[in-house]
């Protein structure tokens, strides 16, 4: 392991971007899950979803180089709340898709 990697980012991290590697993968394999959507409610989950899964990608690199400016935006509970609610309309659309 690298000798620059700290182990000061807590669980909430390391599930965060367990949670964001999950869903890229997700998005990358299954796109067609947002194709049935109107682009009034597709566009906000795409920009909804670029905000909480690069905020949890960018997450420990901000704590490792201590970035406080970049560390207060990402540590915020609403890129926490983004994450998870982007992650619960993904598990939603991917359950209608399935039942249809």
């Amino acid at each position: 392991m690298a000798s620059w990697v700290r182990y000061s980012h807590g669980s909430g991290a390391v599930i965060s971007l367990l949670v964001a590697a999950l869903l890229s993968v997700w998005w990358l394999l299954r796109p067609e899950l947002l194709a049935p959507l109107p682009l009034s409610l597709r566009l906000p989950l795409v920009v909804l979803g670029v905000w909480a899964v690069g905020a949890a990608f960018v997450r420990p690199l901000a704590q490792d180089l201590e970035m406080f400016r970049l560390m207060s935006v990402v540590n915020s509970p609403w890129s926490s709340a983004a994450l998870w609610g982007f992650a619960l309309c993904t598990f939603g659309l991917a359950l209608v898709h399935h039942l249809l």
